[in-house]
């Protein structure tokens, strides 16, 4: 495998690892979306992420929302933010929580002054922000202080069978190396969840994974109904997995063999470096977007029938071994694992593949979804607005 276990980044004032240099306008909410769009027209370099939710939620659903939008503010891919809402008390709350890391954050609330003042002020902000980005320098930083994440969609036998294990094979080395790696899909390992319990580093992190999948598993009954036409999806029955227990072995194949050093909640940072799972929904968008409030700077994505997913924040690299993915979706596609399946590849250099192209995407190589405006940025929605 691949002996370089360096790459150029940016090293953030808090310590941590970034492979994209953003200045992210942060709404609060989705009355600040119109704001921050508007700034961001006004300072085209800034990225705006709009938004659906963040008026009227409570509880458990108000925190994550919360932990969602600062997470996304400290990812270390963001040089600096400025966060735009509503009223100024959430506002604040939101620019304290990613001022925590350390990166430039200014706040500024619509209440009492209305869009247009807000955008001017904001933008001024942004273009300061901008600029000093602009001067920050890529230095080689290992390997080691990475968060990643991974994750699967429209899966088809060919995942299983192929680009999965070679991911795992990937998730491995980078294991072995330091690194941190995020995986999650709670639904989707229904009937593996056991295989992924035995490799949980001890009793603790055992019972806080078990917990969270037996918490999806009971909200999902106390609805009344199964997972029947959401898990499998259509894709994936088009693809040739007819049963949720088949493609939750197919998707465990990704996480590779280490074990799993810790259980996290939704958009929850990691605190042990190596194998974490992340408490999750298994939509794409919805799961990239949590796993980047959670620290992660580059995400893989495998597929089988073929997904088009990006982040805002993140690069996604996409694989996929079925070749006719690869041939009608090319565009779509980082790396062509399909020789897989006639045996003109091993899975070792599979594997070595994917960190191939991770590292030219870590140094700055676009990815598919990058290049095509890709920027699915979703939050997760646990309750009903008050």
């Amino acid at each position: 495998m691949s002996q370089d276990w360096t790459f150029w980044g940016y090293r953030r004032p808090n310590g941590a690892v970034g492979s994209r240099n953003y200045v992210a306008i942060i709404p609060v909410d989705d009355l600040s979306n119109a704001a921050a769009e508007g700034v961001a027209s006004l300072v085209p370099g800034a990225l705006a992420l709009p938004h659906p939710y963040g008026r009227l939620q409570f509880g458990d659903d108000l925190e994550l929302h919360f932990r969602t939008l600062i997470g996304t503010g400290r990812n270390a891919n963001v040089a600096a933010a400025v966060v735009i809402g509503i009223e100024p008390n959430w506002t604040e709350r939101v620019v304290a929580g990613i001022a925590e890391s350390e990166k430039p954050v200014v706040g500024f609330a619509i209440e009492g002054q209305g869009d247009t003042a807000t955008i001017a002020q904001a933008a001024k902000v942004a273009r300061q922000f901008l600029q000093d980005a602009s001067e920050l320098r890529r230095e080689p930083v290992p390997i080691s202080d990475a968060i990643l994440s991974i994750k699967c969609g429209e899966s088809d036998t060919t995942s299983g069978l192929a680009s999965n294990p070679a991911l795992g094979v990937a998730v491995d080395w980078l294991v072995d190396h330091g690194a941190t790696v995020i995986f999650g899909e709670t639904s989707e390992i229904t009937g593996a969840e056991h295989l992924i319990a035995r490799r949980c580093v001890n009793e603790a992190v055992r019972q806080k994974y078990l917990a969270f999948h037996e918490g999806y598993q009971s909200f999902i009954r106390s609805t009344g109904f199964d997972l029947l036409g959401s898990q499998p999806t259509q894709g994936n029955i088009a693809g040739g997995l007819s049963t949720i227990e088949e493609k939750a072995l197919g998707n465990i194949q990704k996480t590779g063999t280490r074990p799993v050093v810790d259980a996290l909640g939704p958009a929850e940072a990691p605190t042990v470096r190596g194998l974490n799972f992340m408490d999750s929904s298994s939509a794409a968008a919805e799961y990239i977007t949590l796993a980047a409030a959670a620290g992660s700077i580059f995400h893989f994505f495998t597929t089988g029938q073929g997904n088009i997913v990006g982040n805002p924040v993140i690069p996604v690299l996409k694989t996929t071994a079925n070749p006719k993915t690869a041939a009608t979706m090319g565009e779509h596609i980082d790396v062509d694992l399909s020789r897989l399946l006639t045996l003109e590849m091993s899975l070792e250099e599979a594997g070595q593949a994917l960190l191939d192209m991770m590292w030219r995407n870590l140094n700055g190589r676009l990815t598919a979804a990058e290049v095509l405006g890709h920027k699915e940025f979703v939050l997760t929605k646990l309750y009903r607005s008050a």
